[in-house]
């Protein structure tokens, strides 16, 4: 490990001093076959011209609906040979132009639809004057292909091009995007779809995929300095006067004591719509970027939240909603009205209009700032009523780890010391980055997420998953480790365990295909996404033998999260915050697999 101090950040080794990485055998409880991933480099020789032609199984993805005037629509590239590109481009949003950071010139990039089993070689080609890279967000391969710069590659210099080649063992709905600089929240990002070998068990008749995201015409230099200079300088909704004469905001009491712990209700989101255009496909609300379909129809809407800064939550009134895939693994069907979907998830839905008329796709953010919108109609032009944005949620002591019911009779000076007694979370760095330790965090994935704690219909929550096949690894874990997601929401300073990256001495240790647990505690008050690269990991929600699989999970305000990890893929892999600002203020970590050949602990 050395320090790079010009970008003040902790570099790994990067592979070109790493040993080879030998073939390995995979467990045998494990239904994803790891073999091949570590010499997937010998293994795919040659190259050949991208296929004009796109194949059988890929032709199911329907045309994109326009409307008029309308962006171009991003191609569907498959494999086995890929060609991307990655510019500066200026895009309309909403009728505006906007600079932008494009894959093959549009946002969202191409969609990369391949074959579970297939070998696959993707060229990327940086016209950026900086360098560049692309994760494969959710994909089990070489951890040399992941596309983290000073992680796991060196990155893309300007002018160059980096092939990436890995055999793909997986399927269901992922995506891609950037992991330099500041190019992700400008548009560098994209769907993959992976078809699986095998008959799929979700039946359909057609199916869309949806991107979810967010612009501004701020540059995230530029959002990122704002943040710094002034707490909630983006949130347009704080309590004032008339909401508390009018009974909508806290009592007097309550607001005097948050006033007095520097913490603010309405600090729901950092960036917020007063200056995000939030995106479906690339197109604002105004575009109305609308899918097609035949009434009867069983639909599959493949959703991923790509968005820099916003947790979405997605409805389309007057149906149903029956999840069928979280993470790209499958899931037990669950009929829901509403989901929340946090940033890097993704969630199959299937729908079935039944009655010739439109449907509003609803995306609105969590703080209630705006939403992404579009339609699902019979025929190109229609449209359905948009609903007003609901009233904008607030935060409770339970977001700040103090569940009232468990402190009844606690004075309130136990419960401030309580607050900030470092003896709560031992291995935490205390120090400003940290504002305070959440002294009753609980499990909350039973609970709905922020904003729909009252709606009238029914919302997915977490103990809702349940596997639809039994979990590969039934191990009891040999050890748990508790990790504090930390920060100091004023100063906008985000850690892990009160260690920012560039300050992380070394990296999260394991021992290859051991069984942990992984207790992550969130000591703020902002929900946060947190995603292991090269995983996936089976979150804890009582469905013991069935627990969902994931590559991402959200943690509540206030909450914790266990997850039982099996740490069978060897190399070094980021864990961070899907935040954009978040991981980049120092929200982020890594984890290493050892030893790297297989043998003997």
């Amino acid at each position: 490990m050395r320090r790079d101090r010009a970008a003040d950040r902790v570099l790994f080794l990067p592979p070109h001093v790493l040993p080879p990485m030998p073939e390995f055998a995979p467990m045998k409880t494990h239904p994803m076959n790891r073999r091949d991933l570590l010499r997937a480099g010998s293994t795919l020789a040659g190259g050949c011209a991208l296929s004009a032609a796109v194949p059988a199984w890929a032709k199911d993805i329907q045309p994109r609906g326009q409307p008029q005037g309308a962006k171009r629509a991003p191609d569907v590239l498959t494999g086995p040979n890929i060609e991307l590109t990655v510019a500066e481009t200026h895009w309309p949003f909403d009728g505006r132009m906007g600079h932008a950071v494009t894959v093959n010139g549009t946002i969202p990039g191409p969609m990369i639809r391949l074959k579970e089993g297939e070998n696959v070689r993707i060229a990327v080609t940086n016209h950026l004057k900086e360098d560049t890279s692309i994760h494969w967000h959710g994909l089990l391969l070489p951890f040399q292909f992941d596309g983290v710069p000073g992680v796991s590659f060196p990155g893309i210099k300007p002018g160059e091009t980096f092939v990436y080649e890995f055999p793909i063992i997986q399927s269901g709905t992922y995506w891609y995007h950037s992991h330099s600089g500041l190019q992700e929240p400008q548009g560098h990002y994209g769907s993959l779809v992976i078809d699986p070998a095998h008959p799929d068990p979700v039946g359909y008749d057609r199916e869309y995929v949806i991107v979810l995201s967010d612009y501004s015409f701020l540059h995230p230099h530029t959002v990122m300095k704002r943040l710094k200079q002034q707490p909630g300088y983006f949130n347009h909704q704080k309590q004032t006067l008339a909401g508390l004469l009018a009974g909508k905001d806290q009592p007097l009491k309550e607001r005097i004591e948050w006033a007095a712990m520097r913490m603010d209700p309405t600090d729901i989101s950092d960036v917020t719509g007063s200056t995000y255009t939030f995106l479906m496909n690339g197109h604002g609300p105004e575009d109305n970027w609308t899918a097609l379909f035949n009434p009867g129809e069983r639909v599959r809407l493949r959703f991923i939240n790509a968005a820099a800064m916003t947790i979405y939550n997605v409805r389309i009134p007057g149906l149903p909603l029956t999840v069928v895939q979280a993470d790209g693994e499958n899931v037990k069907p669950v009929e829901t009205d509403e989901f929340q979907i946090t940033l890097a998830e993704t969630y199959d839905v299937i729908v079935t209009p039944k009655d010739d008329r439109a449907f509003t796709i609803v995306a609105e953010a969590v703080d209630r700032s705006g939403a992404a919108r579009g339609t699902l109609a019979p025929r190109i032009g229609m449209t359905a009523p948009v609903p007003p944005l609901r009233a904008r949620p607030l935060a409770d002591m339970r977001d700040m780890g103090m569940d009232m019911s468990l402190m009844e009779g606690m004075p309130a000076d136990s419960m401030d010391m309580s607050m900030r007694n470092p003896a709560n979370a031992p291995q935490v760095k205390m120090n400003p980055s940290v504002q305070m330790i959440a002294p009753m965090a609980i499990d909350r994935t039973g609970e709905r997420g922020q904003g729909l704690k009252d709606v009238d219909h029914r919302v997915l929550v977490y103990t809702d998953l349940v596997a639809l096949t039994a979990n590969p690894d039934t191990r009891a874990p040999t050890r748990t480790k508790e990790i504090h997601l930390t920060g100091n929401m004023e100063r906008f300073m985000w850690s892990l365990d009160g260690e920012k990256f560039s300050e992380v001495k070394a990296p999260i240790p394991f021992r290859r295909n051991e069984r942990v647990r992984i207790v992550l505690v969130n000591d703020t008050m902002m929900a946060h996404p947190i995603h292991l690269h090269g995983h996936f990991f089976e979150v804890v929600n009582g469905h013991d033998g069935f627990h969902p699989r994931k590559h991402t999970v959200n943690v509540a305000p206030g909450g914790r999260v266990a997850f039982d990890l099996t740490a069978d893929a060897p190399g070094d892999w980021a864990f961070h915050c899907h935040l954009f600002h978040h991981m980049h203020a120092g929200m982020m970590n890594v984890v290493t697999v050892r030893p790297m050949d297989g043998g003997g602990l």
